[in-house]
């Protein structure tokens, strides 16, 4: 049994009021206390007058006539009537005022329903409608929902928590993860009240609360059909991964700085644990992404590189052309597999392509790269990779890696090691230097 009234309940309740039934018998029916019923009735019901414009609740005033009932013509000589005098009240003074307050509905059944002066009473009248009543519970119960129910202590102690965190690029999410033993609220509620402005921190300090357009289906241009993609389309990719479900699958891509500013990222991410090898390129070119290959290969060995990167699905960037170069070893031994996206669908790879936020809060769309160093992308990879997941159920990447052991030969051989939660830092500041 529900712990609140349904609709049907409260027709139930308006049905046995019409026929002037108790409160016990209706509670009876209902399984409910004779309590309930009452509090019921009381709460949600409506009042009906129709013919008062003024505070003056006497049933007679508007037919009243009356003066000088105050006895004041002694002294002065009044040509209003009673009813509109600001000086005295003359619900106190007249003897023929009488409420348009029933005192009978202070009373069980608390409507007028069945009273025998229904028709005729110019009081108030009250009524009990299951409609009415239901409506306005649902109203209450929305509105009970609303605003903020936390004392302005707790949440100034929240923002003294969550202010620091934020400006270090942290999202709710993480902070959430890492304190939501001190937090106390839900997620939800936390974002709430950000909305309400009830924190310091607001929503363009969150780069990752945006709200993302509905996608919508739409036919993919395919307008050159360059050799190198034979064999390697995302239809061919789909069809290779039906029929080798377990291989784990790789994403590549690459971020680019500023214009003429040279240097580029190439990003590599494992699909199944989130975590995100970036690497410093020269140039956007074929020989700078085969370079990280080879190199790659010679610190795994073949082997480890294989398990590693069976599968990469990339897009169709000029510097993943030399498809052959990249897949076999200049013995000519198959490293790898590469497949490419369709042309203008982004969407397919979105696991990177979502990853790169978190690159773009450290180095802003017009950054130079040209000024950065390998050491600064061994950083950045390490504070990225340390932000929890939501899609994990709140681990990290490293976590995550740490659970397989080629996972964790290749964090040891690129000396990549986690960052304590609350040191997690996604500004620009990240990567300030020392004058």
């Amino acid at each position: 049994m529900s712990k609140h009234l349904t609709l049907t309940d409260r027709a139930i309740i308006e049905k046995y009021l019409a026929q002037d039934m108790s409160f016990s018998f209706i509670a009876k029916r209902l399984n409910r206390s004779a309590t309930t019923i009452s509090r019921e009735i009381k709460n949600h019901r409506c009042f009906v007058n129709g013919f008062r414009y003024t505070s003056n609740d006497c049933i007679n005033y508007r037919s009243c006539l009356r003066r000088n009932i105050c006895d004041q013509e002694s002294i002065y000589t009044c040509s209003h009537r009673c009813k509109t005098c600001t000086e005295f009240d003359c619900k106190s003074l007249c003897s023929q005022y009488i409420s348009a307050h029933c005192p009978l509905l202070d009373k069980p059944p608390y409507v007028c329903t069945r009273c025998p002066n229904e028709k005729t009473c110019k009081r108030n009248h009250a009524y009990y409608t299951a409609h009415r009543a239901h409506a306005e519970y649902v109203k209450e119960l929305s509105s009970s929902r609303k605003g903020i129910r936390t004392s302005p202590e707790r949440l100034l102690e929240l923002n003294d928590l969550l202010m620091p965190l934020v400006n270090k690029g942290q999202s709710i999410n993480h902070i959430f993860a890492t304190h939501s033993d001190e937090i106390g609220l839900s997620k939800k509620t936390i974002y709430n009240y950000i909305d309400q402005s009830a924190f310091r921190v607001r929503n363009i300090d969150l780069p990752k609360k945006v709200r993302y357009k509905q996608r919508h289906s739409h036919e993919v241009l395919m307008k050159f059909d360059y050799q190198y993609r034979k064999g390697r389309t995302y239809t061919d990719f789909t069809s290779f991964m039906e029929q080798n479900p377990k291989l784990p699958i790789v994403e590549m891509d690459t971020v680019i700085g500023a214009r003429n500013s040279g240097k580029i990222l190439l990003t590599i991410l494992f699909r199944d644990t989130n975590f995100m090898l970036i690497f410093l390129l020269p140039d956007k070119s074929h020989q700078s992404v085969l370079h990280v290959f080879d190199k790659l290969t010679s610190l795994l060995g073949i082997e480890l590189f294989r398990k590693l990167f069976p599968v990469i699905l990339t897009d169709n960037g000029t510097e993943f052309k030399g498809v052959h170069n990249l897949e076999f070893t200049e013995n000519g031994a198959r490293r790898t597999r590469i497949f490419y996206c369709d042309p203008q669908a982004s969407w397919q790879k979105g696991r990177i392509e979502k990853n790169h936020v978190l690159i773009r809060q450290i180095l802003p769309k017009g950054t130079k790269f040209s000024i950065l160093e390998d050491t600064d992308i061994h950083l950045i990879t390490c504070h990225i990779n340390s932000v929890v997941r939501e899609l994990f159920d709140n681990q990290t990447p490293f976590d995550l890696m740490k659970q397989k052991e080629e996972h964790k030969k290749l964090l040891d051989i690129l000396a990549l090691q986690p960052i304590p939660l609350d040191e997690v830092l996604l500004k620009p500041a990240l990567l300030k230097r020392k004058k």
